[in-house]
């Protein structure tokens, strides 16, 4: 399938503005949309009961989804939550830890973390465990296993690491870091969130205990999605409704669903199983998508990055180039503080992000906080004309 295709299944592309700012959220594909706007047409706020056929038909719904999720992490549906956020699931998550650990016990988190993937874990300092910080060294800003490996003692219960830096693009080695996170006797949660639109998680590949990502990054409505390992999940005292069975995890999805928002995210799974170019949805056909949109994005990020590199005036944060990076820089213009250079791109049709997105570890580590950078980040829709457009006008 072409750019152009592509490009026309997105609505929000057809104003004509370069859309920079995927990061923070991707755009949705018009078969998402219909799929949010036939649901509430259909069914309004109806909710899941088997008593009566459209409360099947919504519970229905809700199973496909966790089942389709599954699929996109490489997961089986019993081990999948859905819920408002990845934050939100994360704090539920450090109630079940808190609950088991205490004074003695330690926590290490990695020095590019999004607060979703740190501040849960910090809660745990109230119940006694002491938190240790993995930073990662400058000026790359990558990290280094055998930093970990000094932070690393028997009293390690977790450390929490990202796949991709949601603010400099950096991008981490998983499998080797929960490789080495597990011989030392610990447990590994991970963010994919910033990695999943850029190449899709591999949970049975990369060896973690929880995984956790967005779908609304990945296309989809605002949804977050929570994988725990099967070897944990039925002994996670997390709080629960009384009736949900111990280790079901249901019990991680407080209250009512947004069933709207699960059509539009099987609306979405259902554009990339296209993408991959399947008749059906299986991890197959995902991974045949992943492949093709890490082929479309490959020159548009060395366009961006090396563009920013070289444009007069302008310090890029991360590494100089696309090893260990995808397709997101953050960058300052001199004399201009962030908010500036983005309300002046705006002005011109090319929208990118200023601020410190919830990165507060790293850009504290660079000096940067709380004003932050100017965040330029692409999806598998952006055009090289919309990277020379930021170009032309930074």
């Amino acid at each position: 399938m072409n750019l152009d295709a592509i490009r026309a299944q997105f609505p929000p592309l057809a104003s004509g503005r370069a859309y920079l700012d995927n990061a923070a959220g991707g755009l949705l594909p018009s078969r998402a949309i219909a799929a949010v706007t036939d649901h509430l047409t259909r069914y309004g706020a109806t909710n899941a009961m088997p008593g009566h056929r459209p409360g099947q038909e919504i519970l229905a719904l809700k199973h496909r989804a966790r089942e389709a999720t599954a699929v996109f992490l490489n997961a089986n549906p019993e081990d999948v939550a859905l819920g408002p956020s990845a934050t939100a699931l994360a704090f539920r998550l450090a109630a079940a830890f808190a609950r088991m650990w205490g004074p003695g016990d330690e926590v290490i988190l990695s020095g590019l973390e999004h607060e979703a993937n740190a501040s849960p874990w910090r809660e745990l300092e109230r119940a006694g465990v002491k938190i240790h910080v993995w930073h990662a060294r400058q000026p790359d800003m990558q990290l280094h296993q055998s930093d970990l490996a000094a932070l690393l003692s028997p009293r390690t219960r977790l450390v929490s690491v990202t796949a991709a830096s949601n603010v400099l693009g950096v991008s981490v080695d998983i499998p080797a870091v929960a490789a080495q996170v597990r011989a030392a006797g610990a447990w590994t949660v991970v963010d994919a969130v910033h990695a999943a639109p850029h190449a899709f998680p591999d949970v049975g590949a990369w060896g973690a205990d929880f995984v956790m990502f967005s779908p609304y990054k990945v296309w989809g409505p605002h949804l977050g999605a929570l994988w725990v390992s099967p070897e944990h999940r039925p002994h996670l005292p997390w709080p629960r409704l009384s009736f949900v069975p111990e280790g079901d995890i249901t019990g991680l999805e407080y209250g009512t669903p947004q069933f709207e928002l699960l059509a539009g995210w099987l609306g979405t799974l259902d554009y990339l199983r296209e993408l991959g170019g399947h008749g059906a949805l299986s991890r197959a056909a995902l991974e045949a998508a992943s492949a093709c949109i890490q082929e479309l994005e490959e020159p548009v990020s060395e366009r961006l990055l090396t563009g920013l590199l070289n444009a007069p005036g302008v310090t890029v944060y991360g590494p100089p180039t696309m090893e260990g990076r995808i397709g997101t820089v953050a960058f300052r213009v001199e004399g201009e503080a962030p908010e500036l250079t983005a309300a002046r791109l705006s002005a011109d049709g090319v929208d990118v992000a200023a601020g410190h997105f919830y990165a507060v570890q790293p850009l504290k580590d660079l000096g940067l906080y709380p004003q932050g950078v100017v965040r330029a980040s692409i999806g598998h829709y952006t055009s090289l004309e919309d990277v020379e457009r930021l170009l032309a006008e930074v």
